[in-house]
């Protein structure tokens, strides 16, 4: 986990400001707030290395945002591959949709983060936040290091009924993921029904065999095997897709039952999941405080 293995101070954030760039219904948003966070703390998230706060607890994060939007163009925010894609499928997007990767920067900046872990899908926003501070420190003073993106090992986990397109739990479709407080049986019937090909045997070929290359890519995050080392265990079991489905099903209920349970009980404390937010909001709130007095500093408002 990476809170043990690098030193410094570690910050995750409820992005809750993020999520209203697209409609949001108040009280699921209050409760997809609550459920993070019992998801991120169900996971090993500890608050004694790691500060988790809520984004919209800190308010100088949408006055970096302001400030870092009258130095970045809109040719540059609209030649990024997520807006092109969002725009595509919304029919009116709005302002903050488009400026979404502005706010990610000041995110980033606002606590001079230096190495910030993404997925793969999200490293043009990670080189606009570096450009960003590139610019900046050119026009206003140096303050502000660049950022190193930190991209895990295995790529992004693919939905399982479109094996082409990211997991997400914004998909409509719940068989598309599996949540980390699926039930057993649930995850049985979301593995089994997952979209693969016609081609019993195991293998991994992910431009021409994507279903069954991002089950294997599944069983790789999960355990400390390699592609390879999961195909020739297919192969010496003789598995067929099927056979394998039921196998990678055992692997995820076994790796994900001990963090179910801790999840569940951390919902059923309401109170104890707010005063986490509470108190590393706070925490984040010093931290973000002195840089924008530099920031305001640096810019002339002060």
């Amino acid at each position: 986990m990476l809170q043990n293995r690098y030193s410094g101070s570690m910050l995750l954030s409820i992005v809750d400001l993020h999520s209203i760039t697209v409609p949001q219904q108040q009280q699921e948003l209050r409760q997809n707030i609550i459920d993070m966070t019992a998801c991120l703390l169900g996971c090993g998230i500890d608050t004694s290395k790691t500060i988790i706060f809520q984004q919209s607890m800190v308010p100088y994060h949408t006055e970096l945002a302001w400030i870092l939007s009258c130095i970045c163009t809109i040719p540059r925010i609209q030649k990024l591959a997520q807006w092109k894609e969002k725009q595509s499928k919304i029919k009116e997007p709005s302002v903050g949709l488009l400026t979404y990767p502005i706010l990610q920067a000041a995110d980033i900046m606002l606590y001079k983060s230096t190495l910030v872990p993404v997925g793969e899908d999200q490293t043009q926003h990670l080189e606009l936040t570096r450009d960003l501070s590139r610019s900046f420190n050119r026009l206003r003073g140096v303050l502000f290091p660049e950022c190193t993106i930190l991209l895990g090992d295995v790529g992004r986990i693919k939905s399982l009924r479109n094996p082409t397109s990211k997991m997400s739990k914004s998909e409509p479709n719940d068989k598309s993921r599996i949540d980390l407080t699926d039930s057993p049986d649930v995850i049985k019937v979301k593995v089994k029904k997952a979209v693969t090909d016609f081609i019993s045997q195991i293998s991994y070929d992910p431009d021409n065999r994507p279903g069954v290359s991002n089950l294997i890519d599944i069983h790789v995050a999960l355990t400390d095997l390699s592609h390879d080392e999961v195909v020739e265990e297919s192969f010496l079991q003789a598995e067929d897709t099927s056979l394998y489905k039921e196998r990678l099903a055992e692997v995820i209920i076994e790796k994900f039952s001990p963090i179910r349970k801790e999840i569940l009980r951390l919902q059923a404390d309401k109170g104890y999941l707010l005063d986490v937010l509470r108190k590393g909001s706070e925490k984040a709130s010093t931290i973000a405080e002195n840089t924008i007095k530099d920031v305001r500093q640096y810019v002339g408002l002060r």
